[in-house]
Formats: C-alpha cells, sequence, structure tokens
C-alpha cells in the first residue's frame, strides 16, 4: 500500500486488529512524554486505554513509585494537612504497652538477585572467616529469587472490577502472593480493600506480642487508593491496646463489625475526627486470620467513597474471601521477615565467635568487642559487662566492670568505654545495682520492661544521673565449668520499646560465647601469672641451687693435689676416702690429667662453678648423691687411664663419659623408676616410663649447663658441641638397666665370638654404655669393707623405698625392698653378682686383659657373701658387724660426708 494513499483510519483499524504489533511498536518507540501526555488525558477516567496494563512505572525526582497507581478525585477528600494531623493525633493517643522488636526489611530483599548483588553479599561476609560454611550459606541467599509479578496499574484494577470481577480478585491476589516485603504488603493490601469495598480509607492492625501482652500495630494509618507514593517506612506507627476500641474488639473476639453511623457507637471515638475536621460516617472492621485460624491482624475501612452509601454485606462477603488469602500473605512475610532476621543475628553471633578468637590476651579489648557486638545486636543505649572478683565465693561482689554508650547516646564512643574506677557518676548504679547482684546470685536472667514499676530498681539513683533507664536485660556470663564469672547487661532499646523473648533469647545466646571468650582471657591471663611465678621460682631455685662466688674463688685458688696423692688412678679406690670438698678437687684433678681443660680451652673458673653446682644438685639420700656420682666417675678416671681405654677413645668420647658420670644422679630422690610409674609422678608424667629419672638427670645436666656462668663447652665448635650432647645423652641413658639388658647380649655375643670392632660406631656405642654401667655398679669390684658398705647404703635407700610402698600405696614390696626380709640379703647379692655383674666384667675383660684385678675382686667378694648366705641357711645369726643394718648404722652413714655431702634426694635408679 503506497504511503500516499494510505488513510488514518485504515491504519488505526490494522493496529486494532493487531494488538501485538502496536504493543512492540510502542516499547520501543515510545519515550517518556508520550506515557505523560496519555497519563494527563485519561487521570479523570476509571477505564484505562488498549494498552494502559502495559505502561511500568517509572521514577521521578527520587520519589520511589512501585506503580502507575493514578489518583482518584471523586468521593470524600481531606486536605493532606488534615490527614497528617489526624496521623499525629492517633499517634499521640497510642498506648505504648509491650512494644516489640520493629522489623524493617530492606527493600533490596524484593528485587531479583543479580551477579552484583550476590558479590555485595559476598563482600559483606568478608568479616568472617573464609570458611567453606559459610561462604555456602551466602552464596545460597544470594540464588533465593523470589517469583516477582510486575503489578499492574490501579486504574487497570478498576477496570478489571467492573468487567470481570474474577479476573480481578485473581489479579489482586496475585499481586500480594509474590511480596515478601511485610511493609509493601501491607501497604498493597489497604489499597486494595479500598478498592473492593469502594472505602475512602483504609487502616491495618498487626498484633504483635504473645498471651497477655498483645498490641496492635498498624505502620500505616488512612491509606487511600489514589496514594502514589509509598509513606516512609520509618514514620512512627499507630498502637491500639489488645481489647480497646472498635479495633481491640475486633482482635479480642474475631467477629466482623459493620457500623452504619459510627456515632452511634460506644466504643467509637471522635477525638480525630474533631481534630482534623473529617467526619468518620460508617465503618467496617474484619479479622484476619492465619491458616491455623489465628487472628494476625485487623483491617478496617472508612466511610464508602459514594456519598451517603453504606457497607454492605456484600462488601462484607468480599472481603471474607479476601483477607484469607491477605493472611497467608502476612504469616509468609513475617516468617521470611524472621528468618531474614535468624540470619543476620547467626551471621553476627559468628563474627562474635571470630572476634573471641581473634583476640584472647586482653581482658579490656575482648569486653570491648562484646559489648560493641551486643549493642549492635540489641540495638540499645547502652550495655555493660561485669566480672566477679571471686567465683567461688557465695557473697556476690564485682571486680571489675567495663560500660559502652551507643553513638547515638555518646558523641566519643571511645571515651565511653571505661573501667569501672574511671567512671562517672551515673555509673555508680550498674557498680551496685542489686539486679547485677541478683542475677549473679540465682543465675536466672532479669528482663524489666518499665524500670520504674519494678521494685527491684533503685529508681532514687536513677533520678540523680544524667542518664534514665526505661528497660533492663541483664543475664549471667558462665564459664565452661558452668559457674557464673560476671553478668552481662543492655539497658533501653534505641526505638524506645522494652526488651521482648526474642531479644532475650539472642542475649543468652551470645552471652555463651562471651562467657568462653571472657573465660579464655582470664586464663591466659593467669597462665601469664603463673608463667611469671614460675620464671620467679625458677630464678630464686636456680641462685640458691648455684654455688656461691665464695666457693668458686676458694677451690679456683687452692693447689690440686696430683693423681698419685688423691689414689685415684687405682681400680681398688676407697670410695670414702676423700671428703666432699676433696672429691672437687680430685674431679678437678682428673679434667685437668685427661686434657679435657686443655684441649677443649675450658674456662677454669667455670669448671669450678660448674663441679660445685653439680653437687649442689644432687640430694641428701642414703646413696645416690654427690658421693655416689664421684665415685662413679673415679672409676672410669681409672678404666681410662690405668686400663688403658684413653688410647682408643676419641677425646670428644671421653669428655662425655667424664661429664656423664658426673651429671648421671643429678636431682635422685631415692625411688626407682618403677616407683615412679606405680605413683604417677609429675616425672612419669613428664618423661613416661622409659628411662624416666634417666631422662630427668639428663635434662637437668642441661639446665646447669645453660645457667649463665656453668657451660663448660661454651669453646667447642657448633659441630663438637652438637655431637658432645648426643654423647653425653647416650651415656647417662646408659646408666638405665633396663637399657642395659637390651644391649648387653649382642655386646657379649660380639666380643665372645672375636667380631667387635672398634671402627664400627654401633660397636663402640656399645662398649661406652657397657662401661658406663660397670662404672655405675662398680661397688661390687671395691674391697669387701668398701663394698659392705655399699651394700649396706644401697639397701637402706631401698628399704625406705619399700616403706614408701606399703605406707602410700597399699602394696608388698619385693624382697629387695622389704625391710622385713633384710636376712636374705647375702642371697640376694648373689644373684646380683652372678646375674649382672660377673657377665658384664668378665666380658670387658675379654676386650681389656687390665680390667682383671676387677673380676678378681668380684669373686672375693662374692665368697664373702656366700659363706654369709650359708650361715643363715643354717640357723646361725647373722652379726651386725658383718652386715650393719642396725638403726644406729644406718643413723651414722648418713650423718658422715659419704652420704651427705653437699646435695640433695634423688630416687634409686640402679637395681630394681
Amino acid at each position: 500500500m503506497a504511503v500516499s494513499n494510505m488513510l488514518f483510519s485504515d491504519v488505526e483499524s490494522f493496529l486494532d486488529s493487531h494488538p501485538d504489533l502496536f504493543e512492540d511498536y510502542l516499547n520501543r518507540k515510545g519515550n517518556y512524554s508520550m506515557v505523560e501526555k496519555w497519563l494527563k488525558n485519561h487521570q479523570a477516567s476509571k477505564s484505562p486505554a488498549a494498552a494502559a496494563s502495559t505502561a511500568e512505572p517509572r521514577e521521578e525526582k527520587g520519589n520511589a513509585c512501585k506503580d502507575s497507581w493514578a489518583s482518584k478525585c471523586d468521593g470524600l477528600q481531606r486536605r493532606a494537612s488534615q490527614k497528617e494531623l489526624r496521623k499525629t493525633f492517633a499517634r499521640s493517643k497510642a498506648i505504648n504497652v509491650n512494644r516489640t522488636y520493629d522489623e524493617h526489611v530492606n527493600s533490596r530483599a524484593q528485587e531479583p538477585l543479580t551477579s552484583m548483588r550476590r558479590r555485595a553479599l559476598l563482600r559483606k561476609a568478608s568479616s568472617l572467616p573464609p570458611t567453606t560454611a559459610h561462604i555456602l550459606s551466602a552464596l545460597l541467599e544470594s540464588r533465593v529469587n523470589i517469583p516477582q509479578y510486575p503489578s499492574t496499574a490501579v486504574d487497570f484494577k478498576y477496570y478489571l472490577k467492573e468487567h470481570s470481577e474474577r479476573e480481578f480478585f485473581l489479579e489482586l491476589v496475585k499481586d500480594i502472593s509474590n511480596d515478601l516485603d511485610l511493609t509493601s504488603l501491607s501497604y498493597k493490601i489497604l489499597v486494595f480493600v479500598c478498592i473492593m469495598v469502594d472505602a475512602d480509607r483504609c487502616s491495618l492492625f498487626l498484633v504483635e506480642g504473645t498471651g497477655n501482652k498483645k498490641t496492635l500495630v498498624s505502620k500505616f494509618f488512612d491509606v487511600h487508593a489514589g496514594t502514589t507514593v509509598l509513606p516512609s517506612m520509618n514514620s512512627d506507627e499507630v498502637q491500639v491496646p489488645w481489647g480497646k476500641g472498635i479495633i481491640g474488639y475486633v482482635a479480642e473476639h474475631g467477629e466482623t463489625v459493620n457500623i452504619p453511623d459510627a456515632y452511634q457507637d460506644r466504643r467509637f471515638s471522635d477525638e480525630i475526627d474533631k481534630l482534623t475536621g473529617y467526619k468518620t460516617k460508617s465503618l467496617l472492621c474484619m479479622p484476619i486470620r492465619n491458616s491455623d485460624g489465628e487472628i494476625i491482624g485487623v483491617a478496617q475501612a472508612i466511610n464508602k467513597t459514594s456519598s451517603g452509601e453504606l457497607f454492605t454485606e456484600d462488601d462484607e462477603k468480599v472481603l471474607q474471601m479476601y483477607l484469607p488469602f491477605c493472611g497467608i500473605a502476612i504469616s509468609n512475610a513475617q516468617l521470611f521477615a524472621a528468618s531474614r532476621k535468624e540470619y543476620d543475628r547467626s551471621r553476627a553471633l559468628l563474627e562474635v565467635v571470630n572476634d573471641l578468637f581473634e583476640e584472647q590476651t586482653d581482658l579490656e579489648k575482648i569486653v570491648r568487642k562484646i559489648m560493641h557486638r551486643a549493642q549492635t545486636l540489641l540495638k540499645c543505649e547502652r550495655c555493660s559487662v561485669q566480672l566477679l572478683e571471686d567465683i567461688e565465693s557465695p557473697v556476690v561482689k564485682f571486680t571489675k566492670s567495663f560500660e559502652l554508650l551507643s553513638p547515638k547516646c555518646s558523641a566519643d564512643t571511645e571515651t565511653s568505654f571505661k573501667d569501672s574506677m574511671e567512671k562517672s557518676s551515673y555509673s555508680d548504679w550498674l557498680i551496685n545495682n542489686s539486679i547485677a547482684e541478683l542475677v549473679a546470685s540465682t543465675g536466672l536472667p532479669v528482663n524489666i520492661s518499665d524500670a520504674y514499676q519494678d521494685p527491684r530498681f533503685d529508681a532514687e539513683a536513677d533520678q540523680f544521673s544524667d542518664f534514665h533507664i526505661r528497660s533492663v536485660l541483664c543475664v549471667p556470663i558462665w564459664n565452661s565449668n558452668h559457674q557464673i564469672i560476671g553478668v552481662a547487661q543492655v539497658l533501653n532499646r534505641l526505638d524506645g520499646k522494652p526488651f521482648d523473648d526474642a531479644d532475650q533469647r539472642l542475649f543468652e545466646a551470645f552471652v555463651i560465647f562471651c562467657g568462653l571468650g571472657i573465660n579464655n582471657t582470664i586464663m591466659y591471663d593467669q597462665v601469664k601469672k603463673s608463667w611469671a611465678k614460675q620464671s620467679v621460682a625458677l630464678d630464686v631455685l636456680s641462685y640458691h641451687a648455684t654455688c656461691s662466688k665464695t666457693e668458686v674463688d676458694k677451690f679456683k685458688a687452692a693447689n690440686i693435689p696430683l693423681v698419685c696423692e688423691l689414689g685415684i688412678d687405682k681400680l681398688s679406690f676407697d670410695d670414702f676416702s676423700l671428703d666432699v670438698d676433696a672429691m672437687i678437687t680430685a674431679a678437678l684433678r682428673m679434667f685437668i690429667e685427661l686434657g679435657m681443660v686443655q684441649k677443649f680451652k675450658i674456662d677454669y673458673e667455670t669448671l669450678c662453678r660448674w663441679l660445685l653446682t653439680v653437687r649442689k644438685n644432687y640430694r641428701m639420700v642414703l646413696y645416690h648423691n654427690w658421693r655416689h656420682a664421684f665415685n662413679v666417675c673415679q672409676c672410669m678416671f681409672a678404666m681410662l687411664t690405668t686400663a688403658g681405654f684413653q688410647e682408643t677413645l676419641t677425646e670428644l668420647e671421653i669428655l662425655a663419659l667424664i661429664v656423664g658420670c658426673v651429671c648421671h644422679d643429678l636431682d635422685h630422690r631415692g625411688t626407682n623408676n618403677a616407683f615412679q610409674a606405680k605413683t604417677g609422678s609429675a616425672l612419669s608424667l613428664l618423661y613416661g616410663t622409659s628411662a624416666t629419672l634417666e631422662h630427668h638427670h639428663f635434662n637437668h645436666a642441661v639446665m646447669i649447663l645453660q645457667s649463665e656462668g656453668h657451660n663448660i663447652f661454651s669453646n667447642l665448635s657448633s659441630t663438637e658441641y652438637s655431637d658432645l650432647m648426643q654423647l653425653l645423652k647416650q651415656s647417662i641413658l646408659a646408666t638405665d638397666l633396663t637399657l642395659y639388658f637390651e644391649k648387653r647380649n649382642t655386646f657379649f655375643e660380639l666380643v665372645s665370638k672375636g667380631e667387635y670392632n672398634w671402627n664400627v660406631k654401633a660397636h663402640r656405642d656399645m662398649c661406652r654404655s657397657m662401661m658406663m654401667t660397670a662404672c655405675d655398679l662398680g661397688a661390687v669390684t671395691k674391697p669387701w669393707e668398701i663394698s659392705r658398705k655399699v651394700a649396706e647404703l644401697v639397701t637402706s635407700e631401698f628399704f625406705e623405698q619399700g616403706d614408701r610402698e606399703r605406707l602410700e600405696l597399699k602394696l608388698t614390696p619385693s624382697a629387695i625392698f622389704d625391710r622385713n626380709r633384710k636376712d636374705e640379703l647375702p642371697g640376694l647379692q648373689l644373684e646380683w653378682i652372678d646375674g649382672i655383674c660377673s657377665p658384664l666384667y668378665e666380658t670387658l675383660v675379654k676386650l681389656n686383659p687390665k680390667l682383671q684385678p676387677m673380676v678378681d675382686m668380684i669373686r672375693a667378694n662374692r665368697a664373702n657373701w656366700e659363706d654369709l648366705n650359708k650361715k643363715r641357711q643354717s640357723g646361725q645369726s647373722v652379726s651386725t658387724q658383718a652386715i650393719p643394718y642396725s638403726d644406729e648404722a644406718t643413723e651414722t652413714k648418713i650423718c658422715t660426708p659419704c652420704c651427705s655431702g653437699d646435695s640433695e634426694s634423688t630416687p634409686s635408679k640402679t637395681a630394681s
């Protein structure tokens, strides 16, 4: 068809026949001015043009219009100023009873969640640890797409109402079914109720609270169908007490109230009408129920738009059909709001846990974080935490109190956090209040809605302060042992409402984590104090366990006798021939004679100090004391020099053996490893049950070496030092007879077969271990009188352990530890020599024949023990001269220098 021949009527007819084509063209070519002209021309009409239903709402100059709802001009109208005055007056008359938390859901919740929104959610979660669970929850939330149906214009709803009631009703139901924002949903319901019953004004009241604390709250008052802008969600709501007025009556009784003349009903109040100049004529009020039949709200319609008309039974039937759908939609929106609130609160609790585990070293910092989180969660004006002075005491006394004011109540949030000693006068009630003491003593939370109406509240103290308390929520703080360590309380919700049950549950859950954090911080502080005490104690013990400078100077200047003068090179050396100080000089002579001082550049003053401190760290027990350590060292010195092992071993090995002998029983307690295990002593817990004491002896030796001025190895190279410490540890651990039994069969076999090789490291290690055991048991190779005295001391020490086993552990000790079987000693000594000592020394003689005198002396001593054993078996009494076990003899030996020395006590390890 040529353009010049086209008529307008043909084009219009074509477009009427092809509405889809027209709609597509309008969407592509239409502009804002065209739509604005259309709205202006059709403003007064109820019936929209053919394409009106496709018009989309737009934002203009910041007004957030959700729908292009045209204003209705017909019907009874009132001036905007009167309407605002009416709302203000209604709010002023509202009774604020049991006001609960006002949950405002962000309007973004009803928008489709795009990828940008998802990224924003993940950014919001950045303050939490990047755990899989939290990221997953954020991603899940970001993908919850609520079904969205574009709301049609109000004019189109009027059109549907006149032409198709079924489509009209379906449109209204569909419009509220997908809105989970309680605020916008409530507003929609009011507008749609106005349209359905042709009401001039509508109000919606929702039930809040439970039990006898119910109240009716309306966030939108006097909404009419022609409103084009959604009222501010921050506006104050109107509250009506439960059972008061027409609204309260309908909510309480669940009845529909249809009043043709409001002024004739005694429940109606005309105060608002007088104030605004607007006259309420007819009134229709109906309850809204959820799916369980419970009343959750009340809808109220005022005055028909047609002057003089009343609300009819048809209006009631229409609302009775529509309001159940509204009840379902409101319940869904409330559930969604509650779930969002719980999600936000759960996330906040996770952030609390993160904060607590980030900071567990400073009590003030962690309490500051706790109070800041509490204010954020509960939106309160003030928060305080008070800690008990003594959690075990029945008397409640707070030792520390911390406070934090909301930024809305205090301009300087930094200075609002103060310790109890720095608080201003208004804090006195918080420090000494009876409510906190009541919670701390009973362990029960206290939630006060109106402080001045509660007898537990000190109103006089509050009146003298600048901060006035309306409501109080106070809960106890528990530690992991279910002990109350303090209380936490929040004051005055920012919205003016009292704290409800949800607030209390949240605060109690919050305080559980806070209690753990505070308890951990207190424990950390206690650990620091314990560490400080331990450091002081170790410093004191180190001072008293270290020799004095006078002693060091004394031996540093002393003349050291020669080896021949001391007789320390003899295998038959008398263990009791030297006094305490002479043993120190003899030990110095050993180091000098072996060339250790010169070879390893040992500072002579350090060597003197080290020997004196080692002597001081041996306890005053009967046998395993300093004298025993010196005698073991002397035996090793004789084996190295007289027997010639010095020529075979390296200088580093010799140094390790000599130092090992001196330190091998450091801090011995007079009991053996088995006793440590039986009693579960601290040593067994620290080192285990394998070579318990030997590990302790080595660690004690290391501790002395690491003490200031005691490191005789300070001039060794790092390699030499490392090798020496390994050799030293092997030497000391070798004195455990359990390890001796593990190795001796292999060693005996190598020597007997002639396969022992000094060039094999494992063979050398075994030989050094056997030498340490031989020196430790060396008393059995000494002349009879010396060997007998040593046996007496060892047996006396064993008997003391046996007495402890019988008294403390209620056990019957074995024969060698049983004082009641002391007459069996000769037989036990024969078993000791034959089973443990003789095989060892006879094998060493095969390796080094110069040790033959030791074997000869063992045989002589064995003969003496055998004679005594025969006399015992024949019924002859064994005289105390042969084996003096009398208390007098034992007491004498304890008092002699050979037994006491300058040492302390230690457990026996040799025979078990």
